[in-house]
């Protein structure tokens, strides 16, 4: 894929609307990998800036996906980037472990509840530094 500024660009504003603000500082020096070109300008820029679903649309989908995988670590970023944008109500929080419990099973599922109250306690340690 050969990526202009302009796509560059794009993903990065979009890395932090998903994300919340300076989230993209991370992909900066590694501008010029094709792996992250790729992330940046094809999935942010076009895949999770497309306004065919909202953001928050897409990141339940994601959620559900990295719930069946099992990967707090992934739902944290993902969890954090939904609290910083006030996506979730503290009951929607409650009700996606319970939900996913019957889907993804008891050891993928409690890898969800982790990553929810991990970015829950960073999100609310941000607020508390602010």
């Amino acid at each position: 894929m050969t990526m202009t500024d302009e796509q560059w660009l794009k993903g990065l504003e979009t890395v932090d609307e998903v994300y919340g603000p300076g989230f993209n500082k991370m992909m900066e020096p590694l501008k010029d990998n094709r792996f992250n070109q790729e992330i940046v300008a094809n999935q942010f820029g076009n895949l999770w800036a497309d306004p065919a679903m909202s953001i928050r649309d897409k990141r339940l989908m994601v959620l559900g996906a990295t719930t069946m995988l099992g990967r707090a670590d992934l739902i944290e970023i993902q969890m954090t980037g939904a609290l910083i944008n006030d996506e979730f109500t503290p009951d929607q929080l409650a009700l996606m472990p319970l939900f996913m419990l019957f889907y993804a099973g008891a050891g993928n599922t409690t890898a969800l509840f982790r990553g929810i109250e991990a970015a829950k306690a960073k999100v609310a340690e941000k607020k508390k530094a602010e």
